[in-house]
């Protein structure tokens, strides 16, 4: 494999960056997910808005959107895949051991790895944490995952692929790298993002092409949900057939599968909606 880092590619096994990068001591770093298709990416000028705006929230300089883009195309260029997960991380960079930045500027990582379609239907559980709607980091896609990983951990423990969040006032939220959407009397909502959610890349085109509602709803909402969706950069729509011990059938249900046809159509007709 081989992978951008700081300015040109290197072998995987041959590139370093130092054990005081800021991303590895503190997470003060952000990073973006982009699907690619045959060597090509899927929304990725989205991508760069949104990895610049993490990046500013964290206080960190804005990524050269440049840079990134050439780095992209190196590294894709480097490492044919038919379905590929493209992985850019922008970290705080060298400095000191306590939270204060250093003066080194900024690290940029761009990898690639291979990775297949996602089934059509998934389980998900709920957790016990929230996420917090007013916190620093809120709507920010930062390197700071480690509840993500404690939560989807527990989901794969109960045999599903995502745990879904709460936030602090018991409203339905997010999932650990998804957004969640649900079915009520045949229209679709899902939480805004002052809830506390990521804005998802997909999220957004999905509430765009299928008119879903953005609409504040309670966690237990997915007891009573008549169809219940996830969106992510590599699910894109994805049907649940099982929220915690209760069991949808069918799925995908007729308004999720219509939201898949229509997702799956509109991004074909454009790479960079």
């Amino acid at each position: 494999m081989r992978i951008w880092l700081d300015g040109g590619l290197h072998d995987a096994g041959a590139a370093r960056v130092s054990v005081l990068d800021h991303g590895l001591t503190v997470g003060d770093g952000v990073f973006e997910t982009v699907k690619t298709v045959e060597g090509r990416t899927f929304a990725l000028t989205r991508h760069l808005d949104r990895l610049a705006r993490s990046a500013r929230g964290l206080g960190l300089p804005d990524p050269d959107h440049d840079e990134v883009r050439r780095a992209c195309a190196a590294v894709l260029d480097a490492n044919p895949a038919p379905l590929g997960r493209l992985r850019i991380t922008y970290t705080g960079g060298h400095g000191p051991l306590g939270s204060d930045r250093g003066d080194h500027g900024p690290t940029l990582v761009v990898a690639l790895g291979a990775t297949t379609r996602r089934p059509d239907t998934t389980a998900v559980v709920t957790v016990p944490w929230t996420r917090n709607e007013r916190g620093a980091l809120t709507g920010l896609k930062t390197t700071s995952y480690a509840e993500n990983v404690v939560a989807l951990a527990r989901a794969h423990g109960h045999g599903a692929s995502e745990a879904l969040f709460a936030n602090t006032v018991g409203q339905l939220c997010e999932g650990t790298g998804s957004n969640v959407f649900v079915v009520l009397d045949g229209e679709i909502h899902t939480p805004p993002v002052s809830s506390g959610c990521l804005p998802g890349i997909t999220r957004a085109l999905a509430v765009e092409w299928t008119g879903a509602h953005e609409t504040d709803l309670p966690l237990d909402v997915l007891e009573r949900a008549e169809e219940v969706f996830l969106t992510s950069t590599l699910r894109d729509v994805q049907a649940v057939h099982r929220v915690d011990g209760r069991e949808l059938a069918p799925a995908p249900g007729p308004v999720t599968a219509k939201a898949m046809r229509v997702f799956d159509e509109r991004a074909a007709d454009d790479l960079d909606p």
